[in-house]
């Protein structure tokens, strides 16, 4: 793969080089001001990955709707707008989307999702999520994306955490967001019944996980067209 590199992070370095390792090109590393003419490409890229910052997203999108050109999207903590403009630009560009690219939390979305199909009417459903002490949103978007996978529809309301005389819990999901130390990402979903507890965890020892499901990704969106995909919509096509 030919492969544009938006920011210079920690994520995008190591994407980089597992990129280089299995044999993929570089086609530049860029900033945004880059982003706002196709002109100024360093040359026709097969992937453009952004792992950078929401407020940067309008100029990664337009450019790849502009060129047609496939996108990985990695960023976290993203609005109502921004999730609007990833739909718009997946008109004329496939965008592949996730809040978290390991390939072990895909799995736990969609296992979670078969849990409270089984079990939702009975088990109340908590998700707690534990980062390093440098994260700067909480809960994260991998918590969120939990809850949307168990509950597409919001037809549960989110509870974030919880204070004072709060009363008898109700139907809902709750969100709790830990953070501390050096942990990269550990995110828990409970299914928490009468006199029985079903827990399904997922713990990343580092984050080269999430750069390897960012390369996998991206072999996969190359080969798909225009829409807006989900890293399940990789993993289970194969």
């Amino acid at each position: 793969m030919n492969v544009i590199l938006v920011g210079y992070g920690r994520m995008n370095r190591m994407i980089e080089d597992m990129l280089i390792d299995q044999g993929h090109k570089i086609a530049g590393i860029v900033d945004f001001d880059f982003l706002s003419s196709p002109d100024e490409a360093p040359e026709r890229a097969d992937v453009v990955i952004d792992f950078s910052h929401a407020d940067n997203l309008t100029k990664t999108l337009s450019f790849c709707a502009r060129t047609h050109t496939p996108a990985v999207i990695g960023t976290t903590n993203l609005t109502d707008e921004h999730r609007q403009m990833l739909w718009e630009a997946a008109e004329n560009a496939p965008i592949l989307y996730s809040a978290n690219y390991s390939l072990g939390v895909a799995v736990m979305k969609r296992a979670a999702r078969m849990l409270y199909e089984a079990l939702g009417e009975d088990f109340d459903i908590e998700i707690v999520e534990t980062h390093h002490n440098k994260k700067a949103d909480a809960p994260s978007g991998t918590a969120k994306a939990l809850a949307d996978a168990i509950d597409p529809e919001h037809t549960l309301p989110r509870v974030y955490g919880r204070e004072g005389a709060t009363g008898a819990r109700k139907k809902e999901i709750g969100i709790h967001a830990v953070r501390g130390g050096t942990v990269a990402g550990e995110h828990r979903a409970l299914f928490l019944g009468e006199d029985e507890i079903l827990e399904i965890r997922h713990e990343a020892a580092s984050r080269r996980i999430f750069a390897a499901g960012a390369v996998r990704a991206s072999a996969g969106i190359i080969r798909k067209k225009p829409g807006l995909y989900s890293m399940e919509d990789i993993l289970w096509e194969e």
